[in-house]
C-alpha cells in the first residue's frame, strides 16, 4: 500500500490544485532538424550528442518510421559498435543486444522515459513498444555516474513522445505468416489542466519456425500539467503478452546439427511465455533561478507465466527433452531527484541521489520429456502442478552521485563525475525437504559499497561555421552485480544458487567527431580498451544450464560511423566495427578436464560489423529505403573450436505518402538468411537463428 500511495500522491496532487493553477503548459515545439537533436542520457542535461565525449547516435522517431523500422533490431542496425538480436531466451518478442563485442541480455542498460526499464534485474525487452517514440539515444560503454550500478557496455534510452503532442496516427499492417497489427496515437483534449496522449497497439507476430510467435497489447497513457511553478508529469503503461516460444537449434561438434531441421520446435505442446506488466511513474521539474529541480518516482509490477522446453540429448534416449514450469512475480520501486546547475557559461553541474528496490518470487519445477529431433509433432506433455522449487531475490540499489562540467574556453569542455554506489541483495532458495541454511553461510546475501566514476575531455580542433572537427577522451570505473537467472531447470550448487562475484570494468574511449559539407555530413571515429573482471557466462554442469563467473576478459575495438543529408529528400547512414573480445584468464572444465581459454575469443562476438542504409523520404510523394548488414564469422563456443561464418541481412521499404494517408511495402532480411545470431542461455550449446523473410504491407492516417 505504500508503494501504490507513493505512485498515486502526485495524482491527488495535481486534481486538488488545479482550480488554482491557471499557468498553461508550454505548448510543443516543432520538430527540429537532426543537427538539433539532444541526447541526455550521457549527463540528465540536454546536449547535443556531438559536445559530450562519448559514443553516441540518436535515432529520431520520424527516422523509424520512414525505414519502417518497429523493434530495436531494426532501429538500430545502421549504427556502429551495436548489434542486436531479435529473440532469445525470452521469447520472439525479446532481443539479445551487442556492445564492445559483449553479446549478453543483461550486460547493457534500457531506459524508457528516464526509468529503467527492467529495474536492477534484467531489461525488459520483450514488453518494449517503439510506437510513438520521439527519438532513441543510444551510448555506447558505460554510464557508471547517472545509471550506477546497473549500466556497463551500453545504455539505449527510449524517449517517447511528449503528453502535448497534437499529432495522432491510425496504423494497420499485415504480413508474412499471418502476422499483423494496428496502432492508434492521439492526444486527448485538456481536463483538469493536463495535456495527455494516448497510444495503444495490438501486435500479431508470427514466423517460419514451427508453433513460434507472439501476440502483445500495450497501452501508454502519458500526462503533464504545469504546477506550482513547474511541470507534473504522469504516466501509464500497460502490456499484456502471450508468447509461443521457438527452440534454439543445438550444435554437435563445429557446426549447428544437420540432424534437426532448420525451424524445428522441441517445445512441449502448448508452451508459452506469457507476461503481463503494469508500469505507473510521476515526476515533478520545476526551475531554481539558474537550477532546475526533477524528481522522479516510478512503480512496476511484471508477472511471468513459464511453460516451455529444449533438447538435452540428441542421441534419442527415452528423456531427450528437459523442461521447466513456473511462474515469475517482480515488483520495481524507482525514485530519482537530482538538482541540475546549467545557466552559468562556462559551468554545470548536476547532483542527486537515487534509490531502486526490486524484489522478485519464482516458483517452479522441471521435468523431463521425450521429443522427436525433427520437431514436427509437438510432444504431449502434462503440466505440472507441483512445484518444488522456491525463489526468491530482493535488491537494493542507491547511489549518491555528482557530476561537473567545465569550460574554460570555446575550444575546451572537460567533464567528470562520481557516484557512491551502496547494492545489497538477499537470495531465498528452497527445494521440498530440503532446509534452508543460513544465507550468510550459503553465500546468499551480499553487500557492497563502491565509487564509480568517469572523466572527459572533449576539444574543438578546428571550426568554420557550421563545420567543426572534435577530439575526445573519456576514462570510465563501473560494476554491476551480477545477474539473476530464474531458470527452474539450472544446475545448483550444494545448498542452492549462490550470488556470484559483481562484475567489474574499466574503459578508456579516444575518437573525434566532426561536422562536414555545410552541416550536412557528420562523421564519429572512436577507439576502446576496456579491462573486465568476472564476466557472468552460461556453462554445462552435468548436463544442465548453470551460471559462473568467468575470470577475467579484455575488449578493444574501432568504430566508425557517418550520416549524410542531402540537399533534397535523401539522406544516408554507414557504419563499421572492428571488435577484438578475448578471455585474458578464464579456467573453466569441459567435460571434467580442466581448461585454461586465455586469448580465446568470446562466443558469438563477431570481429567485423558494418552497415550501410539509403533514406529517400518526401513530405509527399515517394519513401523508399535500401539497408545492408553484415556481421562477421564468430565462434560459437568458447574453446574457438565452431566458427560460423559471416552472413549479410538485406531488407528494403517502398511506400507513398500523401497528405494525411501512407501506403508502404516493408521486406526484412530479403535474402533469407538463417545464421546463428544468439546464443542460448538455458539450452546447452543451442543457438536461436535469424528469422526468416519477412514482408509487410502498411496503411497509415496522420491526423
Amino acid at each position: 500500500m505504500r508503494l501504490i500511495g507513493a505512485v498515486a500522491l502526485p495524482w491527488l496532487f495535481g486534481a486538488a490544485a488545479a482550480s488554482a493553477q491557471t499557468t498553461p503548459a508550454p505548448s510543443p515545439s516543432p520538430s527540429p532538424t537532426r543537427s538539433e537533436y539532444v541526447e541526455v542520457v550521457a549527463t540528465r542535461v540536454p546536449e547535443a550528442p556531438d559536445e559530450v565525449p562519448a559514443a553516441i547516435d540518436v535515432v529520431t522517431g520520424d527516422e523509424l518510421a520512414d525505414r519502417g523500422a518497429s523493434d530495436l533490431h531494426d532501429g538500430l542496425g545502421l549504427l556502429a559498435g551495436v548489434d542486436v538480436a531479435p529473440g532469445g531466451d525470452n521469447g520472439p518478442a525479446a532481443s539479445v543486444p551487442e556492445f564492445w563485442g559483449l553479446k549478453e541480455f543483461d550486460a547493457f542498460l534500457l531506459v524508457v522515459d528516464g526509468v529503467p526499464w527492467g529495474g536492477a534485474f534484467n531489461p525488459a525487452l520483450a514488453t518494449l513498444s517503439l510506437q510513438d517514440v520521439e527519438r532513441i539515444e543510444v551510448l555506447r560503454g558505460p554510464a557508471p555516474v547517472m545509471y550506477g550500478a546497473t549500466s556497463f557496455v551500453g545504455v539505449i534510452h527510449v524517449v517517447r513522445r511528449d503528453p502535448g503532442d497534437r499529432r495522432g496516427l491510425l496504423g494497420l499492417t499485415g504480413g508474412s505468416y499471418g502476422s499483423g497489427a494496428g496502432q492508434l496515437s492521439i492526444g486527448l483534449p485538456r481536463a483538469l489542466g493536463l495535456d495527455s496522449r494516448l497510444t495503444a497497439d495490438l501486435t500479431r507476430e508470427r514466423y517460419s519456425d514451427d508453433r513460434t510467435g507472439f501476440d502483445r497489447g500495450h497501452a501508454l497513457w502519458r500526462g503533464a500539467r504545469a504546477l506550482g511553478g513547474g511541470r507534473l508529469r504522469l504516466d501509464l503503461d500497460g502490456t499484456w503478452l502471450d508468447q509461443d516460444p521457438a527452440s534454439p537449434h543445438p550444435r554437435e561438434g563445429r557446426a549447428l546439427s544437420a540432424r534437426v531441421p532448420l525451424d524445428a520446435n522441441h517445445n512441449p505442446a502448448g508452451a508459452f511465455l506469457n507476461e503481463r506488466r503494469l508500469f505507473a511513474a510521476s515526476g515533478y521539474d520545476h526551475g531554481l533561478g539558474r537550477a532546475s529541480w526533477s524528481t522522479t518516482l516510478s512503480f512496476t509490477h511484471s508477472s511471468e507465466d513459464v511453460f516451455r522446453g529444449f533438447l538435452a540429448d540428441l542421441d534419442g534416449g527415452r528423456f531427450d527433452a528437459r523442461g521447466q514450469r513456473g511462474t515469475i512475480e517482480q515488483n520495481h520501486l524507482y525514485l530519482d531527484t537530482h538538482l541540475a546547475w546549467s545557466g552559468a557559461e562556462r559551468w554545470k553541474v548536476v547532483a542527486g541521489a537515487d534509490h531502486m528496490h526490486a524484489e522478485a518470487d519464482g516458483r517452479g519445477t522441471a521435468f523431463d520429456y521425450f521429443a522427436p529431433l525433427d520437431g514436427r509433432v509437438a510432444p504431449v506433455v502434462p503440466e505440472p502442478t507441483l512445484f518444488d522449487k522456491d525463489v526468491a531475490d530482493r535488491r537494493e540499489f542507491s547511489g549518491l552521485y555528482t557530476f561537473a562540467e567545465w569550460n574554460p574556453s570555446s575550444a575546451w569542455r572537460l567533464q567528470a563525475g562520481a557516484r557512491l554506489n551502496r547494492t545489497q541483495e538477499r537470495r531465498g532458495e528452497e527445494e521440498a525437504g530440503t532446509p534452508e541454511p543460513p544465507a550468510e553461510e550459503a553465500g546468499r546475501e551480499r553487500e557492497d559499497v563502491r565509487l564509480t566514476g568517469s572523466a572527459g575531455v572533449i576539444w574543438t580542433a578546428w571550426q568554420r561555421g557550421p563545420e567543426r572537427l572534435r577530439l575526445f577522451a573519456s576514462y570510465n570505473d563501473a560494476f554491476k552485480p551480477a545477474a539473476v537467472d530464474f531458470n527452474f531447470a539450472e544446475a545448483e550448487p550444494a545448498g542452492g544458487e549462490r550470488i556470484l562475484e559483481p562484475e567489474t570494468a574499466r574503459s578508456v574511449e579516444v575518437g573525434l567527431k566532426s561536422r562536414l559539407a555545410g552541416g550536412r555530413l557528420d562523421a564519429q571515429l572512436s577507439g576502446f580498451l576496456m579491462s573486465f573482471r568476472n564476466l557472468v557466462v552460461a556453462q554445462a554442469v552435468g548436463g544442465l544450464p548453470s551460471l559462473a563467473n568467468a575470470g577475467r576478459e579484455r575488449f578493444r575495438g574501432i568504430e566508425a560511423s557517418a550520416s549524410w543529408r542531402a540537399a533534397g529528400s535523401l539522406s544516408a547512414r554507414a557504419a563499421y566495427s572492428l571488435h577484438d573480445a578475448r578471455f585474458t584468464d578464464y579456467l573453466t572444465e569441459f567435460d571434467g578436464v580442466p581448461t585454461q581459454l586465455a586469448g580465446k575469443r568470446l562466443e558469438m562476438s563477431a570481429r567485423h560489423t558494418a552497415a550501410l542504409g539509403f533514406l529517400y523520404a518526401r513530405p509527399r510523394g515517394l519513401v523508399a529505403a535500401a539497408e545492408a548488414r553484415h556481421v562477421g564469422s564468430r565462434y560459437l563456443n568458447k574453446r574457438n573450436t565452431a566458427l560460423a561464418p559471416g552472413y549479410t541481412e538485406l531488407s528494403a521499404s517502398l511506400g507513398w505518402r500523401a497528405a494525411r494517408w501512407e501506403a508502404r511495402l516493408d521486406g526484412r532480411n530479403l535474402g533469407d538468411e538463417r545464421a546463428p545470431v544468439a546464443e542460448s542461455e538455458l539450452g546447452d550449446a543451442q543457438y536461436y537463428r535469424l528469422p526468416a523473410r519477412r514482408i509487410e504491407l502498411s496503411l497509415s492516417r496522420r491526423f
